[in-house]
């Protein structure tokens, strides 16, 4: 192959990741757990520690009988080490939680005070690892793992009434966790900035269960599991070097619904 057309070449997939950055960024709405990440390990490649701060904002459908869609604001802080390609990291962060249509009736005989279940900052943590093999100073191809679990229950409560009787009851979702596996493509463009872009496998569930059943409410049948509706993914991502070490990185991910989220980070 010539050098007129590795250029061409490296253009086309250059052009394709960046569409692919613009198109999650705008449309977005990060996996569970916080963002991916390039495949490439934040950490310096000779070894060293990473920190970082960062937000997310996910959205996804569940599945029940009926599907609800879940939406999550989340916060967190990261450290990680990484040598050689391979890294490792972890988290601890607060997340809230809504699920719309919780509370909504199917039965003219019930009526509820709201609709959707929504409780504030709950504790949760992440473990990741990843690998990355580069093909030339340019491109590469990484994998990751990536895990999270819920450490406090999310509950709320509502009033209504069933048959003209008025009643009071608590839904509570527990045991939230899921777990992430993707494969992502690296493009370094000028500046050293990382564009990136990959399928990821998903999958995620929690127990629900209202305090008392109340016919007409969707969680109205003892304690049951709710999981995500779609197993399967794309991500994709621009990580920007800024001054002293820190990196900005942006990303978009998408599974039956649009995340998106946002991350500082620092290398040692």
């Amino acid at each position: 192959m010539n050098l007129k057309k590795r250029i061409i070449q490296a253009k086309g997939l250059q052009g394709f990741l960046i569409s692919a950055v613009l198109i999650f960024a705008v449309n977005g709405t990060a996996a569970a757990g916080g963002l991916f990440g390039p495949p490439q390990p934040t950490s310096k490649e000779a070894g060293g520690l990473h920190t970082g701060i960062g937000y997310g904002y996910h959205e996804d459908q569940y599945r029940k009988d009926t599907d609800h869609t879940i939406r999550q604001n989340q916060v967190y802080s990261e450290a990680g080490y990484g040598a050689n390609n391979l890294g490792i990291y972890g988290r601890i962060g607060i997340s809230d939680l809504k699920i719309l249509d919780a509370f909504r009736s199917t039965q003219a005989s019930t009526t509820t005070s709201k609709n959707e279940l929504k409780d504030d900052w709950k504790f949760f943590g992440t473990l990741g690892g990843q690998g990355f093999y580069p093909f030339n100073r340019t491109f590469g191809i990484g994998a990751f793992l990536q895990g999270s679990y819920y450490f406090q229950d999310f509950t709320d409560d509502i009033s209504g009434t069933h048959n003209g009787a008025r009643f009071t009851t608590e839904l509570k979702v527990k045991n939230l966790w899921d777990v992430n596996f993707g494969i992502g493509f690296q493009a370094t463009v000028p500046n050293d900035i990382k564009l990136y872009v990959g399928p990821f496998l998903y999958r995620s569930q929690a127990r629900i269960s209202p305090s008392v059943n109340i016919p007409g409410l969707p969680f109205s049948a003892g304690e049951g599991t709710i999981r995500n509706k779609t197993n399967i993914g794309g991500f994709s991502g621009i990580d920007v070097p800024l001054a002293r070490g820190f990196h900005l990185v942006v990303e978009g991910q998408y599974s039956e619904r649009f995340s998106v989220g946002t991350a500082v980070t620092y290398s040692y």
